[in-house]
């Protein structure tokens, strides 16, 4: 569902005729935001690849980044880090593949630090922005539903609507459905192995 439509089905769904079309999207961005605070789907799942030419003892976060879920070089999975360990083993000024990751406001520290290489960012993205009335992000795609009472849940405390528990446990329930859907996903069906606790050799 496209921009204009979701403000359509916002409004239809309010049912106020003291509501703008600015007040509307307001309220719908409003919403997004509020879901992507917690919301965490393999559609909101990122990847970001930093071709080393130099050496270097950082790279940039995406600036659309919500929260890191791993980062690699080459073949190797880099561990975080406490900024504190990050610190002293900087010190030693050692180089090659890195090995270790903290984050540092907008940047990643790695150690030991590359001169050649990739780096591989994957992470939870921000859903990306509608500006225009055809827009129409992965969210409003898969769960506009979830947006609208999101909306409307901003919308009641606005307009201090008596519906607003309604409107709260709508959205509550469309989320917790959006999450365990994504959720269930991830740990049935085909593609899941058991790993054994334990291997042995004759």
């Amino acid at each position: 569902m496209n921009k204009g439509n979701l403000r359509s089905h916002f409004i239809a769904v309010l049912n106020r005729s003291d509501i703008t079309n600015s007040l509307a999207d307001t309220f719908i961005d409003q919403g997004i935001t509020r879901i992507q605070r917690t919301l965490r789907i393999p559609a909101m799942e990122a990847q970001q690849t930093y071709a080393i030419s130099i050496q270097t003892g950082s790279i940039v976060v995406p600036s659309d980044m919500l929260e890191l879920m791993d980062v690699y070089f080459d073949k190797t999975t880099l561990t975080r880090v406490p900024m504190e360990e990050m610190l002293q083993m900087k010190d030693i000024g050692e180089t090659g593949t890195p090995m270790y990751f903290t984050r540092e406001r907008s940047k990643l520290l790695l150690y030991p630090e590359p001169a050649s290489g990739s780096v591989v960012v994957n992470y939870y993205a921000e859903f990306a922005e509608m500006t225009s009335d055809s827009d129409e992000n992965t969210i409003a795609k898969v769960a506009s539903d979830l947006i609208v009472y999101a909306a409307l849940t901003y919308a009641a405390d606005y307009f201090l609507d008596e519906r607003a528990e309604l409107f709260t446990g709508k959205f509550g329930q469309f989320m917790a459905e959006l999450q365990g859907q994504a959720d269930d996903a991830e740990t049935a069906g085909s593609l899941q192995v058991m790993r054994p606790s334990a291997t042995y050799t004759d």
